[in-house]
């Protein structure tokens, strides 16, 4: 496996069942990608969820791992199945019945970034959407399941928190009946993959914080949530869409003059987050 395929951040004691993972805030575009994508620096990094792993890198300092990928989502989505290979940009990829995310070109090996622009020129091979898949999106799974795995052992249940940001023009679908809109989007598939007092915690530590709050509109949760969401054994996904306008400026994709004071509301809501975790036995010492 090589070193640069993802980043974890451990607290030096764990305390607590909560993990914070970020799979689509990656920016290290390789060379070799970028000269077979038809699409300019600003286009190929619409999809990316930009600065969502600074929002959240304080996590360690409330007892809580945080782990975030480092490949871009153009380049591999490790928020989709390894088997939603895309027929239209594959070579070689059989066709499956309808899936809405591969039909719409958002595989495990995107065909297309925001507003459904191409990425490449023509198709790629299935042995190199294998081998990304094999070097990016299976060690950032096997160390996520690893990393709840460890809360499940030593507390009993896991927390996943699963950290994205959403285009403000996303919010324009919504049907607010004259309500503010939203500037967190929570999402448990409608209560399937957290059980309801997690998810009422979690959207008070954002409330408090000074944020409003929506659920699983328009954002329910994707793979991640849906795969690693089984409350019914103690295990708890919850998706966090952020509005990316709160803290950057999507044309120039530049943080905002007051971006440190808006981290800082989030550090205080991953405080109260990780305090839903927090153990009643021993803490864990990080490896």
């Amino acid at each position: 496996m090589q070193e640069t395929t993802f980043d974890l951040s451990l607290p030096a004691v764990r305390s607590t069942s909560v993990v914070f993972a970020s799979p689509h805030s990656g920016r290290d575009y390789a060379s070799s990608f970028l000269s077979i994508a038809d699409l300019d620096a600003a286009e190929i990094r619409s999809s990316e969820d930009a600065f969502i792993d600074r929002l959240y890198e304080d996590a360690p300092s409330f007892g809580a791992p945080f782990i975030k990928a480092l490949a871009p989502r153009a380049f591999v989505d490790l928020n989709r199945g390894p088997d939603e290979l895309d027929p239209a940009l594959i070579e070689g990829v059989r066709r499956k019945p309808h899936n809405p995310r591969i039909a719409s070109g958002l595989g495990v090996i995107p065909r297309v970034v925001a507003n459904g622009r191409h990425i490449y020129r023509g198709k790629i091979s299935l042995n190199e959407a294998h081998d990304r898949i094999a070097t990016y999106w299976r060690p950032y799974h096997d160390q996520l399941q690893t990393l709840l795995d460890e809360s499940n052992r030593a507390y009993g249940e896991s927390i996943l928190i699963d950290c994205h940001s959403m285009p403000h023009e996303a919010l324009t679908t919504m049907n607010l009946q004259n309500a503010p809109r939203p500037d967190i989007v929570l999402g448990d598939r409608f209560g399937s993959t957290a059980a309801g007092h997690i998810m009422d915690q979690v959207e008070a530590a954002f409330t408090e914080a000074g944020l409003r709050v929506a659920r699983n509109a328009p954002f329910a949760g994707a793979y991640i949530v849906q795969q690693y969401g089984r409350p019914s054994r103690n295990q708890h996904a919850i998706q966090v869409e952020m509005d990316r306008a709160l803290y950057m400026d999507e044309r120039t994709l530049e943080p905002k003059s007051d971006f440190a004071a808006f981290k800082e509301q989030i550090s205080a809501a991953i405080a109260m987050i990780a305090e839903i975790g927090f153990a009643k036995d021993q803490p864990v010492a990080a490896e």
